[in-house]
């Protein structure tokens, strides 16, 4: 719950931040000219045609439209990246004083099903979920009981995997957004072009139009890649924690099924 709480705050803050940047592209942009104060108005010529130098803001607004929803996307996958880093800490998955007084308790023969079902209630991380679901069929057939982790452990999976679908669909969607604000750009250059008399202005037309498109390019690159490098990281993530899971499984099917070699933990089925 305090997850969810956090990525809601989170969220909020990102609709904040990005009301505050469509105000600010809003904002009329001053010219070289405009920026320029007079004592600088009788600059040598050299001096005026410097190359400009742009911060990232001034590069996000040069990006186009759909620099905004690359900036949602980017923002997005910030929150569920740490979000999964938090929910996939093995010491909350599968936290080990747990697992290892539990199944000790078994083999001791200190639990009957009714105490070893409110341990995992009220342990209630992803191992123990998978435990009560074998717990619950306790003293049956090792089938039905291996039967019960698989259910409980599909479910265990999907929890692991949550957000997972999210950050491998804005790997695929940010490179389509960037070409998208690409076609963009280059539409509104050729079309500034098409309205403009005059080679220079032409030119300058061509030239924002190319900067507008390669910006948006770059932009949906750089979202992408972090989005398919942390799926692919938590995918593997996943299936190594869901892989040890189904092995503590096993060790618990021995103890507490019908048909095992005569535990001490299984005569003591309710």
């Amino acid at each position: 719950m305090n997850a969810r709480r956090l990525v809601l705050q989170i969220a909020r803050a990102a609709i904040v931040v990005t009301l505050v940047l469509l105000a600010i592209h809003s904002l009329p942009r001053l010219t070289a000219q405009e920026r320029k104060s007079p004592a600088n108005a009788a600059a040598p010529a050299a001096t005026q045609q410097s190359i400009p130098t742009k911060n990232m803001l001034t590069a996000f607004r040069d990006g186009g439209l759909m620099m905004y929803p690359l900036a949602g996307c980017s923002f997005a996958l910030r929150v569920f990246v740490f979000e999964r880093f938090i929910s996939l800490r093995r010491g909350r998955v599968i936290p080990r004083p747990f697992v290892r007084r539990f199944l000790e308790q078994l083999r001791e023969g200190q639990l009957d099903r009714e105490k070893a079902l409110k341990l995992c209630q009220e342990n209630n991380s992803p191992i123990a979920q998978v435990f009560a679901g074998a717990v619950k069929k306790w003293g049956r057939m090792s089938v039905e009981v291996e039967q019960a982790i698989l259910d409980a452990g599909e479910r265990v999976n999907n929890q692991l995997r949550r957000y997972l679908r999210l950050m491998n669909g804005i790997s695929q969607v940010a490179p389509l957004l960037g070409l998208l604000g690409t076609v963009l750009g280059m539409i509104a250059s050729f079309n500034g072009i098409s309205e403009t008399t005059g080679a220079s202005g032409q030119r300058e037309m061509l030239a924002g139009g190319i900067a507008q498109a390669l910006i948006s390019t770059a932009a949906g690159m750089l979202v992408a890649i972090p989005a398919l490098t942390a799926y692919l990281f938590f995918v593997g993530r996943v299936d190594t924690l869901v892989t040890e899971i189904d092995a503590l499984g096993q060790d618990l099917v021995e103890l507490i099924a019908a048909d095992t070699d005569g535990r001490t933990a299984r005569r003591k089925a309710a």
